[in-house]
């Protein structure tokens, strides 16, 4: 037996997709493979006999895979993911989390089963195979193919979905079974090395100016969007480098660009920037960060008031307002004075503005639960 999702997925997905009742699958307590918030829920299971000649023993041969949307629009950025990939036939589908109310959650479908294909990057064209799902890693899609998407998301050209937990017993299993072999091209591990080099030399430039740094590169590469496309071009880049003083040789620079710009536009989004020569965050500690902006933007607009930040944020466990040092107003307004340097607009922060401010923090802080600590004790989650 599989789960009744699987199972709509698969034995007639065209009459899944007409109907909405049919497209609300809706879950039950006691899951061990929803995302991390609902993962105390499950889908639950049917005996629903197939449409097909598919066996369920072929269906079963499948990865379960949390995710999420990388945008700059918190409200994507925050929408909570959930894909399978079938083995059977190379195929996928993905599936949104949805809450309506305080306690009823639905499964709605997201991106329709078919067979894709990478849409940018060294591998563009080439199918997705098992080797292209773990924590981690990007799976790209036009936007256009999918006319079923929030408008919101089909603005933007591609559509690029990040891994962010994944069944690793299935996942194991499925390999230890498979005839293919889907490791990196030499070409995909220089790639990779150039990147972390330079990822390694800014770290030390950052060490210890990590939040007012990225912060402050955010604001200043959307003010160089002056057509809000999110793309910059080679000068600018140099030229947010030059100002925040980050040091990049020449060489490592024109290497990056090579590989950024694959292309060949000579335009590259500038959030794929900072994320190729800073580094980002694990998807462990993101998880909390998303965590505690949902928790704050109560309306789901993806931005949040200050006000509503100030009210929420509380200091009272800070080190430094444990030992004496600082009052709790002091540490509140410090927060809130650093944040706001980093907003766009003066009275609200964006989820990438808030991310950033923890991308920046991140950087100082080595043990994962000792980061993630820093998150719960002022926001409570």
């Amino acid at each position: 037996m599989i789960d009744h999702l699987s199972r709509a997925v698969i034995s007639d997905p065209e009459q899944n997709l007409t109907s909405e009742r049919q497209e609300s699958v809706c879950i039950v307590p006691d899951s061990k493979i929803a995302p991390l918030r609902f993962r105390k829920r499950t889908l639950h299971e049917t005996k629903i006999k197939t449409h097909s000649t598919l066996t369920e023993n072929m269906l079963s041969h499948k990865v379960q895979f949390d995710g999420r949307i990388i945008s700059r629009n918190g409200r994507d950025a925050c929408r909570e993911l959930i894909g399978f990939f079938f083995t059977h036939d190379q195929s996928l589908t993905i599936y949104e989390y949805r809450q309506f109310g305080k306690n009823r959650t639905n499964v709605l479908p997201f991106i329709q089963k078919n067979i894709y294909s990478h849409q940018c990057g060294r591998r563009k064209g080439k199918q997705y195979q098992l080797g292209d799902f773990y924590i981690g890693a990007n799976l790209t899609f036009l936007s256009s193919d999918h006319l079923r998407l929030p408008e919101s998301i089909k603005e933007n050209t591609l559509l690029i979905l990040r891994i962010t937990n994944i069944d690793q017993i299935a996942l194991d299993s499925l390999k230890t079974d498979s005839v293919e072999h889907e490791d990196i091209t030499s070409q995909e591990a220089s790639d990779r090395l150039v990147l972390k080099a330079i990822q390694d030399a800014l770290k030390e430039q950052l060490y210890k100016r990590g939040v007012r740094i990225l912060t402050g590169l955010g604001k200043y590469l959307q003010q160089l969007d002056k057509e809000g496309t999110g793309l910059l071009d080679k000068a600018d880049f140099k030229q947010a480098l030059k100002v925040f003083h980050l040091e990049v040789s020449e060489n490592d620079f024109e290497s990056a660009w090579r590989i950024l710009n694959g292309n060949g536009n000579d335009r590259v989004d500038y959030g794929e920037f900072k994320r190729a020569i800073i580094g980002e965050m694990n998807e462990y500690r993101k998880s909390f960060v998303r965590k505690a902006f949902m928790k704050l933007d109560f309306n789901k607009t993806g931005c949040v008031p200050i006000i509503d930040i100030r009210k929420c944020y509380c200091a009272k466990k800070h080190p430094q307002v444990i030992s004496g040092h600082s009052t709790e107003e002091d540490i509140k307004l410090s927060f809130l004075e650093t944040l706001k340097d980093a907003c766009s607009k003066s009275e609200e922060v964006s989820y990438s503005e808030f991310e950033d401010y923890y991308e920046g923090l991140s950087i100082g802080v080595v043990s994962d639960e000792d980061f993630v600590n820093i998150l719960r004790t002022p926001w409570g989650i």
